[in-house]
């Protein structure tokens, strides 16, 4: 039954997420009653992992939102600066040193910049070498934060199919506990007895 539902040719999207099983026909999934409880088990296990997956990328969905900017800010820094002749007047800058702790500088007109690259690490660069850098680092950030947003869309999209997959095998049971009922009312006389309030 596992086969049916994930084999190992199974359709993803770009990022190798696996597209989630359409219920057309709810036989083709399951051929008794028996197997219904395995078969909601199994859908149930698949929400649950398209949803886990859906948290993690929206995690890094709103780690973007918040790089992104940043990164803007640091490549238009390094643009003016790119700008600047070496014999113009030093610029009077505020910097950030705590969340509410500032320091006002002079900046004399310079061909090279120091980024942080994380982990408490910075570099100086040549001013166009950063210039390239940022440009990288901001296009792969973006088009990141594309998949993000493409494949959050797509999670959604493969919860709801596996959430409706899910009401039609239980619809199916319901009905299939229907039909016993009624063939073991028609016992006996091959009359179908009687059922209350209809």
């Amino acid at each position: 039954m596992s086969n049916k539902l994930q084999g190992k040719d199974a359709a993803t999207n770009p990022r190798g997420i696996p597209y989630a099983p359409f219920v057309d026909k709810v036989e083709d999934y399951v051929s008794s009653r028996a197997e219904v409880d395995g078969t909601m088990k199994n859908f149930q296990e698949m929400i649950s992992k398209y949803q886990f997956m859906e948290v993690n990328t929206q995690r890094r969905k709103s780690g973007l939102d918040e790089k992104i900017p940043d990164i803007q800010k640091t490549l238009e820094t390094v643009r003016y600066l790119k700008t600047r002749k070496p014999d113009s007047d030093p610029i009077e800058a505020t910097f950030e040193l705590n969340e509410t702790l500032y320091a006002k500088a002079l900046v004399p007109s310079t061909d090279e910049v120091y980024l942080w690259l994380g982990a408490n690490v910075m570099l100086s660069y040549p001013i166009d070498e950063a210039e390239t850098l940022l440009e990288g680092k901001l296009s792969g950030a973006q088009q990141t934060l594309a998949n993000c947003e493409e494949d959050l869309d797509f999670l959604r999209e493969q919860i709801t199919t596996l959430e409706v997959a899910t009401a039609r095998v239980y619809n199916w049971e319901v009905t299939m506990k229907r039909n016993e009922k009624a063939d073991q009312g028609e016992d006996g006389d091959g009359k179908k007895k009687g059922l209350p309030n209809g």
